[in-house]
């Protein structure tokens, strides 16, 4: 009784407040909190595999917009498509994901994403797949321990994951060259050394440091298609291809440069991707994407495209390939990228070169979008090298945000290395005929990976009078002396293509334009192709340690037999002169001074009463004189 006594006294109590109350001001309405879908991301969450509790869970995503169901199927449930990893799908329907747990930190697991019930592919951001194709001809001593395939299980390539990875301990710190003294090695590891893989590669370091470049461009290195390639049939991005090693052999390798002085640039390739690509797979209607792809054309814009065309003004592909360059910049410590085909990233469609190469405002407002999201992640001289090839008037702006352009002097300077002197004039390697403010924005080269080599011309091809012939390999070799002395002269960063500097004469289209090639080490022994390469080094530290090869106001003339640049600076002057006729010609240059000049080419001096330089020069014969003594 005194308890029901009790609970009327303080309900009396209660409505007493109430009533009190109800003289006060109106307490503001709170709008009560909708708790978070369940299916939303949690916490820790992020694109392909982020790791929790110690590396005993791990939640999985998959970005697949418009897909009715996606589950995840791997070692960890026996390949099946149970109930529990059924991903779940955020409100906006862009993204799956679930999380898993039980799994041990130290085990690698093998997994894909089984897609509306019929589809499997891997995970887009993994960095490691699983090749049932191509593994098993990777070589334990190319990739030690490689885990099997699981056969049986499932089909296709397969993503593999771990929490406890393999870390690699950076120890060099580094500087990047200045731009304007930037000597880049391109290279291609499989046709660089016959175990094709960094470590090997690494074993070589002392060539190259002698050599004097100091920045290596690896042609890609991301997971591409098949073993045997130059690398831009890519599919995975975040995965370095395993027939080059594992992913600490390179980042040893990178480190390992570093410590040596040398930059190294990663060949990126983000104009296009191949059918193996689950980002392409996702969206594919056998036979091209559907124009609900997140990422790709349904049909290319441009005549150059290879593969699937990137549509760069898409949300999802900017984000992608931020996230790309982010994950190599960070976790490589990579000093740079050269984009391949970078003309390619437009939507304007085109169906010729001219159309194509056209200035186009959309193109550069995306180059710079991603320009300036690379120099907010490292700002500290990071090298945008765009394979670009577009009108003067767009590359300019693209040089004055601070990008690189490549600047391809093949086709003319080989004509002059054959002696034939009717399109030889290889001027357009001046920053000035690009209407450029600075030499540190055009990268010249005379070789790539991608234009036939200059002394298979030279030999097959080239030009002879009387007893004199091109074709003759010493007369060859000594003419691409003369054509890299003026090469390093012109003012800005340059790039030499692997072999190049010891007369590699192999044709490109020898066992197929992107096949193989032979790795023609002997070269270095034999004393001809050997002095080209002590001539490389030389004019490379000439470039290197002489402020007047950045001269900014360089006078030339490059037409004719007789060809010459003139770099001046303070009280010195440097002329590099030569005779690319095959027949000797006479040479009538204004030196602007008289007096003793120094060759650096034979280290011979010269007496000139008057400052016109007046000589015949011999077929192949070059100078490099100079009127204070170099270093």
């Amino acid at each position: 009784m005194r308890k029901i006594v009790y609970v009327l006294l303080l309900m009396t109590l209660a409505l007493t407040a109430c009533k009190k109350a109800k003289t006060s001001t109106e307490p503001t309405p709170v709008t009560p909190v909708t708790p978070t879908p369940s299916n939303e991301l949690p916490a820790g969450a992020k694109d392909g595999v982020a790791f929790i509790n110690g590396g005993t869970s791990a939640i999985v995503t998959l970005y697949a917009p418009g897909k009715t169901s996606v589950a995840l199927i791997g070692d960890f449930n026996n390949w099946q498509a149970s109930a529990s990893y059924q991903m779940k799908n955020t409100t906006d329907g862009n993204t799956w994901w679930v999380q898993i747990d039980g799994l041990n930190p130290n085990t690698e697991y093998a997994y894909q994403f089984l897609v509306n019930g019929n589809l499997k592919v891997a995970d887009p951001y993994c960095e490691k797949v699983l090749d049932p194709d191509n593994d098993p001809y990777i070589t334990a001593s190319v990739y030690p321990n490689l885990r099997a395939y699981p056969t049986g299980k499932t089909t296709g390539i397969v993503s593999v994951m771990q929490a406890n990875q393999p870390t690699y301990t950076w120890k060099n710190s580094f500087t990047r060259p200045d731009k304007n003294n930037l000597v880049i090695y391109e290279l291609l590891v499989r046709d660089f050394t016959t175990e094709h893989t960094y470590a090997s590669t690494l074993q070589k370091l002392d060539y190259l440091v002698s050599l004097g470049v100091n920045a290596i461009e690896l042609m890609p290195v991301t997971e591409f298609e098949g073993n045997l390639s130059w690398g831009y049939n890519v599919s995975y991005y975040f995965a370095p291809d395993k027939y080059y090693g594992t992913k600490t052999a390179l980042q040893n390798f990178i480190d390992e440069c570093h410590g040596r002085g040398i930059a190294v640039i990663m060949d990126m390739v983000l104009n296009h991707s191949f059918g193996q690509s689950p980002m392409v797979q996702l969206y594919f209607d056998g036979n091209k994407p559907t124009s609900n792809s997140p990422w790709f054309n349904v049909d290319a814009k441009h005549p150059y495209n290879v593969g699937y065309d990137f549509n760069h003004e898409s949300p999802a592909t900017k984000y992608f390939v931020k996230n790309v360059v982010k994950f190599w910049m960070q976790q490589y410590k990579i000093d740079g990228f050269r984009f391949d085909l970078s003309k390619g990233f437009t939507q304007n469609y085109t169906t010729t070169d001219a159309g194509f190469a056209a200035y186009d405002a959309s193109r550069i407002a995306i180059w710079k979008e991603y320009n300036n999201y690379i120099k907010s992640i490292d700002a500290n001289n990071f090298y945008v090298i765009l394979e670009h090839f577009a009108d003067a008037t767009e590359e300019k702006v693209l040089a004055d945000e601070g990008m690189m352009l490549w600047s391809n002097l093949n086709h003319d300077m080989n004509e002059a290395t054959m002696g034939w002197l009717g399109q030889s004039d290889f001027s357009w390697g001046f920053f000035a005929k690009h209407g450029f403010a600075k030499s540190e924005n055009l990268v010249d080269y005379i070789e790539s990976h991608d234009e036939e080599r200059l002394n298979f011309k030279n030999i097959n091809y080239g030009n002879a009078s009387g007893s004199y012939s091109v074709k003759d390999l010493a007369t060859a070799l000594k003419r691409q002396e003369m054509a890299a002395a003026f090469l390093f002269a012109m003012p800005g960063p340059k790039m030499v293509w692997q072999f190049g500097e010891l007369g590699y004469d192999i044709s490109i289209d020898y066992n197929g334009r992107t096949g193989e090639k032979p790795i023609k080490w002997d070269y270095y022994d034999n004393a001809q192709r050997k002095a080209l390469y002590n001539v490389y080094a030389k004019l490379i530290r000439l470039k290197k340690n002489n402020a007047i090869f950045a001269g900014q106001n360089p006078t030339y003339s490059l037409t004719g037999g007789i060809k010459y640049i003139k770099l001046t600076s303070g009280s010195n002057t440097v002329v590099v002169v030569g005779n690319f006729d095959v027949v000797s010609q006479t040479a009538n240059i204004d030196f602007g001074a008289n007096g003793t000049w120094t060759d650096a080419a034979s280290g011979a001096s010269l007496n000139m009463p008057l400052s016109i330089y007046s000589a015949t020069l011999a077929p192949g014969e070059y100078h490099i004189y100079s009127k204070q003594t170099l270093n």
